[in-house]
């Protein structure tokens, strides 16, 4: 948490203006503020200013869970990771919050924030995004990935279905909560082997992952604990922390499992988990 939706809902914000800041297209970089060294993933501070500062930034784009902010001559890559969030202030103030870690400061008196309680979150800057990205599997939304593309990609894996949706060089962008509502909107136990799914069932999950996730996205996200605010999705969960509750579908009560270490929410009679 934040997964996809709520990072893409981030990135409109920071590209388009909204959650209570500015665009940041066209915003000078003036000044660096660290507060946690270990939020600077690369480079080093001093190597980190000297590239970053006089830039500015000509868009805001996402991969994955990666925030991605384009400049002239690199990228600006933020991983929020657990707890990260980022706010934009028009005018700087004199002083910071709890847990902030890290900040941009612009010629034009704002500045942006990134505020993590837990400290995992990350920053890098780099010419080219690749050296991160190349790690990462399909993004959900490009044309080239197509329910074919999808069918090959998992026809020999031999993962747990939850599992192998969880791994971010398979699929970029999905976590607990849109890999559980998947998984319910295709009808697919989470321990169903990736292997043993039919050509049917494939196609079924395609669906749901993009439907899933654009409905995340034009709810803003899901808003389930304090650190992510202003979502709406959780309010239509149909699995997701859902445990003894009736399933919307059929009626049956939702029971949760452990997959891969991962709390998991399912429906045993719209999700069957069938021997093949």
């Amino acid at each position: 948490m934040p997964e996809l939706p709520e990072v893409e809902t981030i990135v409109r914000a920071l590209r388009d203006g909204g959650r209570g800041g500015s665009s940041l297209k066209g915003r000078l970089v003036s000044g660096v503020e660290l507060f946690w060294p270990k939020t600077l993933a690369s480079p080093a501070l001093a190597d980190f200013s000297t590239q970053i500062i006089g830039q500015t930034i000509d868009d805001v784009k996402r991969r994955g869970k990666y925030i991605c902010l384009q400049m002239q001559s690199g990228w600006l890559l933020i991983h929020l990771r657990m707890t990260g969030d980022l706010r934009v202030e028009e005018i700087a103030q004199t002083g910071y919050l709890p847990h902030d870690r890290f900040a941009l400061i612009f010629s034009d008196g704002g500045r942006m924030v990134f505020n993590d309680a837990r400290k995992f979150g990350r920053v890098w800057f780099d010419k080219t995004p690749e050296n991160i990205f190349n790690k990462l599997g399909m993004e959900p939304f490009d044309d080239s990935f197509t329910p074919a593309v999808f069918s090959e990609s998992i026809k020999n894996k031999k993962k747990q279905i939850k599992t192998l949706l969880l791994d971010q060089s398979f699929i970029a962008g999905l976590g607990n909560i849109y890999t559980d509502e998947s998984l319910h909107r295709a009808g697919i136990h989470p321990l169903r082997m990736a292997s043993s799914l039919t050509e049917q069932e494939v196609e079924n999950l395609f669906n749901a992952i993009r439907s899933t996730l654009q409905e995340g996205i034009s709810r803003n996200g899901a808003s389930i604990d304090w650190v992510y605010r202003g979502g709406e999705f959780q309010n239509n969960f149909r699995v997701y922390q859902k445990t003894g509750q009736a399933c919307l579908v059929c009626g049956n009560i939702i029971e949760r499992i452990v997959v891969g270490q991962r709390g998991t929410h399912f429906c045993p009679i719209c999700q069957p988990e069938r021997v093949v």
